[in-house]
């Protein structure tokens, strides 16, 4: 029985995929196999040493300590993609609001609510003072395509944009998905240089952080939009205010927003909806529960951010899983001492991602207790666990 202590309401259509023979799924769960988390702050929390992994529903995973937990051999899941299309909904939205003046609009008019007849006069008069750009035909630059990313170019495009994208490390699967009239720009200076419009989606990093600044905006068109409901550190908050206020760019909209943003008449601040819709909760959900259960019952890691990609078909009765630190002679080492006592090997996949390595091995034989507590003894051995296919 596998013991799912959740931190945070999760979706029902989550939650219920778990087999009620298999898992116990609760809030107050003592000694977990697994914690099931949204927005809970786990910094401070106290992870019993029986929790294996984490599953974030959702994208971004800054709510959890990921070196404490890597060091720990707990593996963290995060459920890119699942709110993709929520967050694209939004980012076009975005683009509406940095061009069309539609919030002051709004905001001007509910003040006429006084003015009885005198609206429709009033309205036509004020008017002007709102009027904006279309998007057709202007250039949106994308930065950064991944799941999201690529969504928004490709709904751009068809909006009637000219759609330029910037990603060093787009993958082959965003690569596919990506229109062919998305046009590639080989440098981020050479996309800001291009665009009427730039909308970020790309994690926060040590890399990324203050993506844009000052030098950035001084590259880009005067009047030029920028949307960011990714993160609000890969934008230099008062580089930004500074080149709205100097008219340099014409509009800033985020979904991060600050009390000096909130202050910032050219800045739109939307209230961290990216992800708020209850289809993206319920896929994240669904996304998250099964990395869990694959990873608890076959050892199977996908959408880690903290291990590698790892899978392996099953086809022995018996699997070892593996957690290491990156160095050297690590599996030769497993290898040896499983053989030293009788263990024979059917298969077996090593996969790394910078300081650790993930292991699944496959015998024809169960693992007695002395084998693992000597290979947990290994210098660089991390975690260590066996499952056995009960199929």
């Amino acid at each position: 029985m596998f013991r799912i202590r959740t931190m945070n309401k999760i979706s029902p259509l989550g939650l219920d995929l778990f087999p009620r023979n298999k898992y116990e799924v609760a809030s107050e769960i003592p000694h977990p196999d697994a914690i099931l988390v949204r927005s809970a702050d786990l910094h401070q929390a106290e992870l019993p040493a029986s929790v294996k992994a984490i599953a974030r529903a959702g994208a971004g995973y800054n709510n959890i300590p990921v070196n404490t937990c890597s060091n720990r051999g707990i593996v963290i899941f995060n459920t890119p993609g699942g709110n993709a299309n929520a967050v694209k909904e939004l980012a076009i939205a975005a683009l509406l609001l940095a061009s069309r003046n539609i919030l002051r609009g709004v905001n001007w008019a509910a003040s006429l609510a006084d003015k009885a007849d005198e609206v429709p006069d009033l309205v036509e008069k004020g008017k002007s003072a709102f009027e904006g750009p279309e998007l057709r035909g202007k250039t949106l630059g994308v930065v950064g395509l991944g799941a999201i990313g690529v969504m928004v170019a490709n709904d751009a495009a068809a909006l009637g944009m000219e759609v330029i994208g910037y990603d060093p490390y787009i993958s082959v699967d965003a690569a596919w998905n990506l229109s062919h009239q998305v046009q590639r720009a080989d440098t981020l200076e050479g996309l800001l240089a291009k665009s009427d419009y730039v909308s970020l989606h790309l994690p926060l990093s040590e890399t990324t952080k203050g993506l844009l600044d000052a030098e950035k905006f001084r590259r880009m068109k005067k009047n030029a939009r920028i949307i960011n409901l990714a993160r609000g550190g890969l934008v230099n908050e008062a580089d930004i205010i500074a080149a709205l206020q100097s008219e340099k760019l014409g509009g800033y909209v985020t979904d991060f927003p600050t009390a000096e943003l909130l202050a910032c008449p050219k800045a739109v601040c939307i209230p961290h909806l990216g992800a708020s819709t209850p289809e993206a909760e319920d896929n994240c959900a669904i996304m998250a529960v099964r990395q869990l259960m694959d990873f608890l019952e076959t050892g199977t890691i996908r959408n880690s951010v903290n291990f590698p990609r790892c899978k392996l078909d099953q086809r022995a009765v018996y699997r070892l899983l593996v957690i290491n630190r990156n160095i050297p002679n690590m599996v030769g080492q497993i290898t040896t001492i499983l053989a030293s006592e009788g263990i024979n090997i059917t298969d077996l996949i090593n996969h790394h991602r910078d300081e650790y390595a993930y292991n699944i091995i496959d015998t024809e034989q169960a693992i007695p207790p002395v084998a693992l507590e000597r290979i947990l003894s290994v210098d660089g051995i991390i975690r260590v666990r066996t499952i056995q296919d009960s199929r």
